[in-house]
Protein backbone atom coordinates (compact mmCIF):
# COMPACT_ATOMS: atom_id res chain seq x y z
CA UNK A 1 0.00 0.00 0.00
CA UNK A 2 1.63 3.10 -0.58
CA UNK A 3 2.11 5.55 1.68
CA UNK A 4 0.58 9.06 1.83
CA UNK A 5 1.98 12.16 0.29
CA UNK A 6 3.41 14.71 2.43
CA UNK A 7 2.77 18.12 3.00
CA UNK A 8 4.76 19.65 0.58
CA UNK A 9 4.73 16.81 -2.17
CA UNK A 10 0.98 17.51 -1.72
CA UNK A 11 1.38 21.26 -2.20
CA UNK A 12 3.55 21.29 -5.27
CA UNK A 13 1.11 18.57 -6.96
CA UNK A 14 -1.32 21.19 -6.40
CA UNK A 15 0.43 23.81 -8.01
CA UNK A 16 1.45 21.91 -10.61
CA UNK A 17 -2.17 21.60 -11.13
CA UNK A 18 -2.44 24.99 -10.78
CA UNK A 19 -0.11 25.67 -13.93
CA UNK A 20 -1.19 23.38 -16.24
CA UNK A 21 -0.45 19.87 -17.41
CA UNK A 22 2.96 19.68 -18.78
CA UNK A 23 3.47 23.63 -18.33
CA UNK A 24 6.94 23.83 -16.31
CA UNK A 25 7.23 26.21 -13.56
CA UNK A 26 8.86 29.93 -14.37
CA UNK A 27 11.55 30.48 -11.18
CA UNK A 28 10.90 32.93 -8.38
CA UNK A 29 14.36 35.15 -8.56
CA UNK A 30 15.00 37.61 -6.74
CA UNK A 31 13.31 40.66 -8.62
CA UNK A 32 10.24 39.23 -8.07
CA UNK A 33 10.42 38.10 -4.85
CA UNK A 34 11.67 42.43 -4.41
CA UNK A 35 8.17 43.19 -6.28
CA UNK A 36 6.10 40.63 -3.89
CA UNK A 37 7.49 41.80 -0.88
CA UNK A 38 6.99 45.47 -1.48
CA UNK A 39 3.36 44.50 -2.04
CA UNK A 40 2.38 41.28 0.42
CA UNK A 41 -1.17 41.82 0.39
CA UNK A 42 -1.88 40.97 -3.05
CA UNK A 43 -2.47 37.15 -2.58
CA UNK A 44 -3.27 36.66 -6.80
CA UNK A 45 0.60 37.39 -7.57
CA UNK A 46 1.70 35.32 -4.10
CA UNK A 47 -0.13 32.20 -5.78
CA UNK A 48 0.80 32.41 -9.26
CA UNK A 49 4.98 33.16 -8.65
CA UNK A 50 4.34 30.61 -5.99
CA UNK A 51 3.10 27.87 -8.57
CA UNK A 52 5.56 29.23 -10.94
CA UNK A 53 2.80 30.66 -13.76
CA UNK A 54 4.28 32.34 -16.43
CA UNK A 55 2.91 36.07 -15.84
CA UNK A 56 3.78 37.28 -18.95
CA UNK A 57 1.84 34.92 -21.13
CA UNK A 58 -0.92 35.07 -18.64
CA UNK A 59 -0.81 38.55 -18.86
CA UNK A 60 -0.89 37.87 -23.21
CA UNK A 61 -4.09 35.10 -23.00
CA UNK A 62 -5.69 37.70 -20.57
CA UNK A 63 -5.74 40.40 -23.53
CA UNK A 64 -3.71 43.18 -20.95
CA UNK A 65 -0.27 42.25 -22.02
CA UNK A 66 2.43 44.36 -20.42
CA UNK A 67 5.35 46.53 -21.67
CA UNK A 68 8.31 46.29 -19.78
CA UNK A 69 11.10 43.97 -19.61
CA UNK A 70 14.76 44.54 -20.59
CA UNK A 71 15.83 44.67 -24.35
CA UNK A 72 17.71 41.78 -26.62
CA UNK A 73 20.39 44.92 -26.84
CA UNK A 74 20.97 45.32 -22.91
CA UNK A 75 20.70 42.13 -22.23
CA UNK A 76 23.70 41.36 -24.31
CA UNK A 77 25.61 44.53 -22.79
CA UNK A 78 24.99 43.12 -19.41
CA UNK A 79 26.24 39.98 -19.97
CA UNK A 80 29.41 41.14 -21.74
CA UNK A 81 29.85 43.66 -18.87
CA UNK A 82 29.49 41.06 -16.22
CA UNK A 83 31.78 38.36 -17.99
CA UNK A 84 34.52 41.51 -18.03
CA UNK A 85 34.15 41.78 -14.32
CA UNK A 86 34.89 38.37 -13.29
CA UNK A 87 37.80 37.64 -16.23
CA UNK A 88 40.78 35.93 -14.73
CA UNK A 89 39.33 34.65 -11.77
CA UNK A 90 37.67 37.40 -10.97
CA UNK A 91 40.77 39.45 -9.78
CA UNK A 92 39.22 42.79 -11.06
CA UNK A 93 35.62 42.00 -8.40
CA UNK A 94 37.47 40.55 -5.72
CA UNK A 95 40.11 44.22 -6.48
CA UNK A 96 36.83 46.32 -6.14
CA UNK A 97 35.42 44.61 -3.01
CA UNK A 98 38.93 44.87 -1.08
CA UNK A 99 38.87 48.74 -2.04
CA UNK A 100 35.17 49.26 -0.95
CA UNK A 101 34.67 46.82 1.91
CA UNK A 102 38.04 45.73 3.20
CA UNK A 103 38.02 42.66 5.43
CA UNK A 104 41.28 41.01 4.60
CA UNK A 105 44.82 41.55 2.47
CA UNK A 106 44.94 42.51 -0.97
CA UNK A 107 43.94 39.65 -3.34
CA UNK A 108 46.70 38.48 -5.23
CA UNK A 109 45.99 37.57 -8.61
CA UNK A 110 46.03 33.67 -9.14
CA UNK A 111 45.70 32.85 -5.32
CA UNK A 112 42.20 33.86 -4.71
CA UNK A 113 39.83 30.60 -5.38
CA UNK A 114 36.92 29.95 -7.79
CA UNK A 115 35.22 26.86 -6.71
CA UNK A 116 32.74 24.55 -9.49
CA UNK A 117 29.00 25.30 -8.55
CA UNK A 118 27.97 22.59 -11.17
CA UNK A 119 24.95 20.42 -10.15
CA UNK A 120 21.99 18.76 -11.15
CA UNK A 121 18.86 20.84 -10.53
CA UNK A 122 18.33 23.72 -8.92
CA UNK A 123 18.60 22.21 -5.31
CA UNK A 124 21.80 20.26 -6.34
CA UNK A 125 23.30 23.64 -6.83
CA UNK A 126 21.93 24.94 -3.94
CA UNK A 127 23.28 22.23 -2.09
CA UNK A 128 26.70 22.86 -4.06
CA UNK A 129 26.77 26.35 -3.15
CA UNK A 130 26.59 25.55 1.18
CA UNK A 131 29.06 23.67 0.48
CA UNK A 132 31.46 25.61 -1.03
CA UNK A 133 30.40 28.78 1.83
CA UNK A 134 31.08 26.14 4.41
CA UNK A 135 34.84 25.11 3.20
CA UNK A 136 36.00 28.49 1.87
CA UNK A 137 35.05 30.81 4.64
CA UNK A 138 37.22 28.92 7.58
CA UNK A 139 40.03 28.85 4.65
CA UNK A 140 41.05 32.72 5.19
CA UNK A 141 41.74 33.48 2.24
CA UNK A 142 39.56 35.29 -1.12
CA UNK A 143 36.50 33.46 -2.89
CA UNK A 144 34.27 34.27 -5.86
CA UNK A 145 31.32 32.16 -6.33
CA UNK A 146 30.28 32.74 -9.47
CA UNK A 147 26.18 32.79 -10.18
CA UNK A 148 26.05 30.73 -6.98
CA UNK A 149 22.36 28.89 -6.06
CA UNK A 150 20.45 29.73 -2.91
CA UNK A 151 17.25 28.89 -1.19
CA UNK A 152 14.79 30.55 0.46
CA UNK A 153 11.13 29.65 2.11
CA UNK A 154 8.78 31.79 0.56
CA UNK A 155 4.90 31.50 2.17
CA UNK A 156 5.33 27.48 2.55
CA UNK A 157 7.54 27.02 -0.91
CA UNK A 158 11.11 27.16 -1.58
CA UNK A 159 12.23 29.82 -4.28
CA UNK A 160 15.70 29.17 -5.65
CA UNK A 161 17.94 32.69 -6.35
CA UNK A 162 20.75 33.45 -8.45
CA UNK A 163 22.96 36.17 -7.52
CA UNK A 164 26.04 37.50 -9.95
CA UNK A 165 28.43 36.54 -7.60
CA UNK A 166 28.96 35.86 -3.79
CA UNK A 167 32.43 36.91 -2.22
CA UNK A 168 33.91 35.53 0.80
CA UNK A 169 36.64 37.57 2.29
CA UNK A 170 39.77 36.25 4.54
CA UNK A 171 38.04 37.43 7.71
CA UNK A 172 35.13 35.05 6.76
CA UNK A 173 32.66 37.17 6.22
CA UNK A 174 30.31 37.21 2.98
CA UNK A 175 28.85 39.70 1.01
CA UNK A 176 26.66 40.05 -2.15
CA UNK A 177 27.52 41.48 -5.74
CA UNK A 178 25.32 42.60 -7.82
CA UNK A 179 26.94 43.71 -11.49
CA UNK A 180 24.55 46.03 -13.66
CA UNK A 181 25.11 47.42 -17.07
CA UNK A 182 23.73 51.20 -16.42
CA UNK A 183 26.37 53.50 -16.17
CA UNK A 184 28.40 54.91 -12.58
CA UNK A 185 28.77 58.20 -13.49
CA UNK A 186 31.50 60.46 -11.45
CA UNK A 187 30.99 57.72 -8.59
CA UNK A 188 27.70 57.73 -8.51
CA UNK A 189 24.46 55.89 -10.46
CA UNK A 190 20.57 56.66 -11.10
CA UNK A 191 19.42 56.80 -7.71
CA UNK A 192 16.27 55.11 -8.80
CA UNK A 193 18.34 52.16 -10.46
CA UNK A 194 20.35 51.56 -7.38
CA UNK A 195 17.45 51.87 -5.09
CA UNK A 196 16.08 48.45 -7.34
CA UNK A 197 19.37 47.02 -7.43
CA UNK A 198 19.69 47.38 -3.21
CA UNK A 199 15.87 45.69 -3.35
CA UNK A 200 16.96 42.93 -4.73
CA UNK A 201 20.59 42.41 -3.68
CA UNK A 202 18.47 42.50 0.33
CA UNK A 203 16.74 39.22 -0.79
CA UNK A 204 19.93 37.93 -1.80
CA UNK A 205 21.68 38.95 1.30
CA UNK A 206 18.40 37.12 3.46
CA UNK A 207 18.67 33.98 1.59
CA UNK A 208 22.59 34.30 2.92
CA UNK A 209 21.71 34.78 6.20
CA UNK A 210 19.46 31.18 6.18
CA UNK A 211 22.47 29.13 4.85
CA UNK A 212 24.98 31.41 7.93
CA UNK A 213 22.32 30.50 10.32
CA UNK A 214 22.85 26.75 10.05
CA UNK A 215 26.60 27.25 10.20
CA UNK A 216 28.50 27.08 13.97
CA UNK A 217 29.64 29.61 14.33
CA UNK A 218 27.41 31.27 12.13
CA UNK A 219 29.53 33.60 9.57
CA UNK A 220 28.21 37.67 9.17
CA UNK A 221 26.78 37.74 6.10
CA UNK A 222 28.18 42.15 5.20
CA UNK A 223 25.08 44.46 5.07
CA UNK A 224 27.18 46.37 2.29
CA UNK A 225 26.19 44.89 -0.79
CA UNK A 226 29.18 45.63 -3.30
CA UNK A 227 26.91 47.17 -6.94
CA UNK A 228 29.75 47.08 -9.95
CA UNK A 229 28.58 49.45 -12.94
CA UNK A 230 30.52 50.64 -15.74
CA UNK A 231 32.28 53.47 -15.23
CA UNK A 232 31.30 56.65 -16.76
CA UNK A 233 30.57 56.16 -20.59
CA UNK A 234 33.79 53.31 -20.61
CA UNK A 235 33.16 49.48 -20.23
CA UNK A 236 35.34 49.70 -17.48
CA UNK A 237 33.59 48.53 -14.06
CA UNK A 238 33.46 50.87 -10.91
CA UNK A 239 31.99 49.78 -7.39
CA UNK A 240 30.09 51.10 -4.69
CA UNK A 241 29.28 49.58 -1.45
CA UNK A 242 25.58 49.88 -0.52
CA UNK A 243 23.67 49.69 2.13
CA UNK A 244 21.13 47.32 2.34
CA UNK A 245 20.02 47.70 5.96
CA UNK A 246 16.79 49.01 5.84
CA UNK A 247 15.47 47.55 2.54
CA UNK A 248 16.79 43.87 4.20
CA UNK A 249 14.32 44.94 7.24
CA UNK A 250 11.62 45.39 5.23
CA UNK A 251 11.78 42.21 2.78
CA UNK A 252 12.00 40.16 5.93
CA UNK A 253 9.44 41.86 7.56
CA UNK A 254 7.37 41.32 4.14
CA UNK A 255 7.85 38.42 3.65
CA UNK A 256 6.79 36.96 7.15
CA UNK A 257 3.53 38.73 6.23
CA UNK A 258 2.94 36.40 2.76
CA UNK A 259 0.04 34.21 3.43
CA UNK A 260 1.08 31.26 2.97
CA UNK A 261 0.86 29.08 -0.79
CA UNK A 262 -1.65 26.40 0.67
CA UNK A 263 -3.68 28.46 2.19
CA UNK A 264 -4.58 31.04 -0.87
CA UNK A 265 -4.96 27.56 -3.02
CA UNK A 266 -6.93 26.05 -0.50
CA UNK A 267 -9.75 28.69 -1.09
CA UNK A 268 -10.21 28.50 -4.80
CA UNK A 269 -13.04 26.90 -6.39
CA UNK A 270 -12.61 23.20 -7.36
CA UNK A 271 -10.59 22.77 -10.44
CA UNK A 272 -9.19 26.41 -10.91
CA UNK A 273 -6.55 26.43 -13.37
CA UNK A 274 -4.33 28.79 -15.05
CA UNK A 275 -3.62 26.88 -17.87
CA UNK A 276 -2.88 29.67 -20.52
CA UNK A 277 -4.25 26.59 -23.06
CA UNK A 278 -7.52 26.91 -21.84
CA UNK A 279 -10.62 28.74 -22.85
CA UNK A 280 -10.43 32.82 -22.03
CA UNK A 281 -13.52 32.51 -19.97
CA UNK A 282 -12.50 30.05 -17.74
CA UNK A 283 -8.50 31.63 -17.54
CA UNK A 284 -10.48 35.05 -16.51
CA UNK A 285 -12.60 33.29 -14.09
CA UNK A 286 -9.67 31.61 -12.23
CA UNK A 287 -7.54 34.90 -12.63
CA UNK A 288 -10.39 36.67 -10.90
CA UNK A 289 -10.78 33.96 -8.27
CA UNK A 290 -8.09 35.06 -6.09
CA UNK A 291 -8.00 38.45 -4.68
CA UNK A 292 -5.69 40.97 -6.12
CA UNK A 293 -4.19 44.74 -4.30
CA UNK A 294 -3.46 46.82 -7.25
CA UNK A 295 -1.34 49.88 -7.38
CA UNK A 296 0.11 51.89 -9.43
CA UNK A 297 3.89 50.60 -8.49
CA UNK A 298 2.63 47.01 -9.95
CA UNK A 299 3.05 48.90 -13.27
CA UNK A 300 6.86 48.47 -13.19
CA UNK A 301 7.01 45.06 -11.35
CA UNK A 302 4.13 43.34 -12.39
CA UNK A 303 3.45 41.44 -15.38
CA UNK A 304 -0.51 41.65 -14.82
CA UNK A 305 -0.62 45.34 -13.92
CA UNK A 306 -2.47 46.57 -16.54
CA UNK A 307 -5.34 43.97 -16.02
CA UNK A 308 -5.45 44.24 -12.01
CA UNK A 309 -5.42 48.06 -13.24
CA UNK A 310 -8.62 47.91 -15.77
CA UNK A 311 -10.08 45.40 -12.22
CA UNK A 312 -9.48 48.02 -9.85
CA UNK A 313 -11.27 51.10 -12.28
CA UNK A 314 -13.90 49.25 -12.47
CA UNK A 315 -14.51 48.62 -9.05
CA UNK A 316 -13.63 52.12 -8.56
CA UNK A 317 -11.34 51.38 -5.97
CA UNK A 318 -9.32 53.74 -4.62
CA UNK A 319 -6.13 51.42 -4.37
CA UNK A 320 -5.62 52.75 -8.02
CA UNK A 321 -4.90 56.32 -7.13
CA UNK A 322 -1.75 54.87 -4.83
CA UNK A 323 -0.98 53.60 -1.65
CA UNK A 324 -0.63 57.09 -0.33
CA UNK A 325 -3.79 58.02 -1.10
CA UNK A 326 -5.37 55.01 -0.41
CA UNK A 327 -3.40 55.33 3.23
CA UNK A 328 -5.46 58.56 4.00
CA UNK A 329 -8.69 57.64 3.34
CA UNK A 330 -9.02 55.15 5.97
CA UNK A 331 -12.20 53.13 5.79
CA UNK A 332 -13.24 54.34 2.74
CA UNK A 333 -12.64 52.27 -0.10
CA UNK A 334 -14.12 52.91 -3.03
CA UNK A 335 -14.37 56.42 -5.13
CA UNK A 336 -18.20 56.89 -5.17
CA UNK A 337 -17.46 55.82 -1.19
CA UNK A 338 -15.39 59.23 -1.13
CA UNK A 339 -17.74 61.88 -3.09
CA UNK A 340 -20.22 60.39 -1.29
CA UNK A 341 -18.59 61.50 2.00
CA UNK A 342 -17.33 64.86 0.58
CA UNK A 343 -20.72 66.01 -0.67
CA UNK A 344 -22.33 64.63 2.79
CA UNK A 345 -24.87 61.91 1.93
CA UNK A 346 -22.72 59.15 3.89
CA UNK A 347 -19.93 58.75 6.12
CA UNK A 348 -19.46 59.93 10.45
CA UNK A 349 -18.69 63.33 10.40
CA UNK A 350 -16.41 62.78 13.38
CA UNK A 351 -14.25 60.29 11.36
CA UNK A 352 -10.79 62.71 10.54
CA UNK A 353 -11.17 61.54 6.99
CA UNK A 354 -14.57 62.65 6.34
CA UNK A 355 -14.09 65.61 7.67
CA UNK A 356 -11.19 66.85 5.43
CA UNK A 357 -13.38 65.47 2.60
CA UNK A 358 -15.61 67.94 3.27
CA UNK A 359 -13.75 70.68 4.19
CA UNK A 360 -12.00 69.94 1.29
CA UNK A 361 -15.25 70.17 -1.17
CA UNK A 362 -16.21 73.27 0.25
CA UNK A 363 -13.12 74.95 -0.66
CA UNK A 364 -13.78 73.67 -3.81
CA UNK A 365 -17.33 75.49 -3.91
CA UNK A 366 -16.16 78.12 -2.61
CA UNK A 367 -13.39 78.66 -5.35
CA UNK A 368 -15.63 77.85 -8.15
CA UNK A 369 -18.20 80.48 -6.56
CA UNK A 370 -15.37 83.20 -6.86
CA UNK A 371 -14.30 82.34 -10.33
CA UNK A 372 -18.09 82.60 -11.23
CA UNK A 373 -18.43 86.13 -9.74
CA UNK A 374 -15.26 87.42 -11.43
CA UNK A 375 -17.01 86.58 -14.61
CA UNK A 376 -14.89 83.39 -15.51
CA UNK A 377 -16.13 80.06 -17.09
CA UNK A 378 -17.75 79.38 -13.96
CA UNK A 379 -19.73 82.10 -14.29
CA UNK A 380 -21.07 81.35 -18.42
CA UNK A 381 -19.02 84.42 -19.24
CA UNK A 382 -17.51 84.34 -23.04
CA UNK A 383 -13.78 84.72 -23.05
Amino acid sequence: MPSPPTRGTALRQQLAELRGPDVPAKPLDARALAALAANPGCQRRALLDGAGVDKATLAQSLGSPGSFGQSQFAFMRGNAFEARVKADGGAELLRLAHARLGGGPDPVPGESSVPDLAAVGPEGRAARTSLALREATPAGGWTLLDHPMLALDVAGTPAFLEPDAVVIHPDGTWTVVEIKSFPMIDGSADASKVGAAARQSAVYALALERVAARMEPAPRVRHHVLLVCPKDFSNLPAASAIDVRKQLSVTRRQLARLTRIEDIAAALPPGTTFDVNGPAEALTAAVESVPATYAPECLAACELAFHCRERSREEGAVTSLGRAVRGELGGLTTVEGVLSAAHGVTGDPRDPAVAALRRAAALRAEALAGVGALGGPAGGAEC
